[in-house]
C-alpha cells in the first residue's frame, strides 16, 4: 500500500471523484440557490486573489503558481462556505465532506508537481532510517587507484552492505549566513575496508524547499541504492546541501547582502567535505546539481567556481539567478548595479570565456512552459563556451516528473566522467 502511486492511475482518480462527490453533498439542498453561487463566486475570488498576489505582487518564486493549484485552492474555499452553510443541520456529512475536499485538493497539487509519488514519500521523515554521521564514516584503511585506471577497475569488495546511510549534519558557514542541516548519503562501498575514494555530488533543491526534499519526494536512497547494487556497491557521494537559509526564501547563489550563497558552497561547502569524508578530491570527480532554482544555482557554480567543480547537472534551472525578472533581481539584490549582475550573471560569463575543461548534463521538461526554451538557451551558450555537455529532454513539465528521473538517469554518465566505473 505504501508504494501506490498518488500521482498516477485509480488512486489520484479515485480521490478526485470523492472529493468531487463531497462537494456536491456539500451544495445540494443549500437553499436559496443564490447562496451556492455566492459559495461558488467566492471560491473563484479568492483564487483569483491569491494568483494576483504571489503571480503579481509577491512574486515569492520566480515562476507563477499554475491554474491547476489556484482551482484546487478555489474548490476548498468554495466547500469551507458551503460547509458553514450545512453546520446546523449536517455536522458529519459537512466535516466528511470537507476533509475529502481538502484531500482531493492536496492529490490535485500534488499531481501536478509529483512531489509525493506514494504514500512512502509522504512518510518519509518518519519511516526513514538515519545514522550518526561518525559512526557511518568511522576510520578505515583507503584503497588505492592507480593512474589512468576506473574505481571499478581494481575494486574487488567482500561483505558489501545492501544499502548505504542517511546522515544529518551541519555544514557551517564561513560568514553569517546561516544553513539548515545537511544530509549525506554515503553509498555501500563506504562501509567497507579499504575504503574508496568516491566522488561527490554537491545536490540542491528547488524553491522553496529544504536539502530533505531529495530524500522524500526524490526517493534518492532508493535510486542510489539500486545503482549501487549494480555496480557492487559502488555510487557517489551525496551532499544535499541547504542554498537558500529558509524554506521561503531565495538568496540566488551570489554573495550579497542576502546571504554569501557563493562562498557557501565553492567553498565552506567543499572544504567541509573534504575535511570530513574520504572522498576524490579533484575537480574532475566533484559535481554541482540541483534542480529548478537549484538547477540555476548550480550553473552558477559551474562557470563561477570552476576549479571546484568540474562537472554539473543543471535540471530545469533558469537561464539566469532571479526573483521574477531581471530589473526585480538587480534592483533588489544588486542594489540597481546592473554590471554587477552581468559579473556573475551565466550567460554573460559563458559568452566571454572557455570551459573546455567543465562537463554537464542540461535536463529540460518537454512540457514546462516556464523554462524549456531558457534551458535550450543555457545548453546552448554551454556548448559555445566549449564545454562538454549534454542536453536531456524528459516528459513533464517543471515538476518532478522530470527532477527525479533528470538526475537519475544521468548517473551512468556521471559515474563515467568520474572515474568510477569505465
Amino acid at each position: 500500500m505504501l508504494d501506490l502511486s498518488l500521482i498516477n492511475g485509480p488512486v489520484p482518480a479515485a480521490v478526485t471523484v470523492v472529493a468531487v462527490a463531497g462537494l456536491v453533498l456539500l451544495a445540494v439542498g443549500v437553499r436559496p440557490f443564490r447562496i451556492v453561487l455566492f459559495a461558488l463566486l467566492a471560491g473563484t475570488a479568492f483564487a483569483a486573489l491569491v494568483g494576483l498576489v504571489v503571480n503579481v505582487v509577491w512574486r515569492p518564486f520566480p515562476e507563477p503558481l499554475p491554474l491547476k493549484v489556484l482551482v484546487c485552492l478555489g474548490a476548498l474555499v468554495l466547500a469551507l462556505v458551503l460547509a458553514v452553510v450545512r453546520w446546523r443541520t449536517r455536522r458529519l456529512l459537512t466535516v466528511v465532506s470537507v476533509v475529502v475536499v481538502l484531500l482531493g485538493a492536496l492529490s490535485g497539487v500534488n499531481t501536478f508537481y509529483g512531489q509525493y509519488p506514494t504514500m512512502r514519500a509522504v512518510l518519509g521523515p518518519l519511516l526513514a532510517e538515519s545514522v550518526d554521521l561518525d559512526e557511518a564514516a568511522r576510520p578505515a584503511a583507503e584503497l588505492t587507484v592507480p593512474d589512468g585506471s576506473a574505481l571499478a577497475d581494481v575494486w574487488q569488495p567482500s561483505n558489501v552492505p545492501d544499502k548505504g546511510t542517511v546522515s544529518a549534519a551541519s555544514i557551517p558557514a564561513s560568514t553569517g549566513y546561516r544553513p539548515r542541516d545537511a544530509w549525506i548519503y554515503l553509498p555501500p562501498a563506504y562501509a567497507v575496508s579499504p575504503r574508496p575514494r568516491l566522488p561527490v555530488v554537491v545536490l540542491l533543491a528547488g524553491q522553496p524547499g529544504t536539502p530533505r526534499d531529495w530524500l522524500d519526494a526524490g526517493q534518492l536512497t532508493t535510486h542510489l541504492d539500486a545503482f549501487a547494487r549494480q555496480h557492487r556497491g559502488l555510487a557517489p557521494i551525496v551532499v544535499m546541501v541547504d542554498q537558500l537559509g529558509s524554506l521561503m526564501a531565495n538568496p540566488i547563489c551570489v554573495n550579497s547582502p542576502r546571504g554569501a550563497l557563493e562562498t557557501y558552497l565553492a567553498k565552506d561547502v567543499p572544504e567541509w567535505v573534504k575535511g570530513r569524508l574520504v572522498v576524490d578530491q579533484r575537480r574532475t570527480a566533484w559535481t554541482i546539481a540541483g534542480f529548478s532554482q537549484g538547477g540555476t544555482c548550480a550553473l552558477q557554480l559551474a562557470v563561477r567556481a570552476p576549479s571546484v567543480y568540474g562537472k554539473f547537472i543543471d535540471i530545469a534551472g533558469q537561464a539566469e539567478p532571479t526573483l521574477g525578472s531581471r530589473a526585480d533581481t538587480v534592483r533588489e539584490v544588486f542594489g540597481g548595479d546592473a554590471e554587477a549582475f552581468r559579473r556573475v550573471n551565466p550567460l554573460d560569463i559563458l559568452a566571454d570565456r572557455r570551459f573546455p575543461g567543465t562537463e554537464g548534463v542540461v535536463v529540460a521538461g518537454q512540457q514546462d512552459v516556464y523554462y524549456r526554451d531558457e534551458d535550450r538557451k543555457v545548453y546552448e551558450a554551454c556548448q559555445r563556451a566549449g564545454m562538454d555537455v549534454r542536453w536531456t529532454e524528459l516528459p513533464g513539465g517543471h515538476d518532478w516528473n522530470v527532477w527525479r528521473p533528470g538526475l537519475y538517469d544521468s548517473l551512468p554518465w556521471l559515474a563515467r566522467r568520474t572515474g568510477l566505473v569505465r
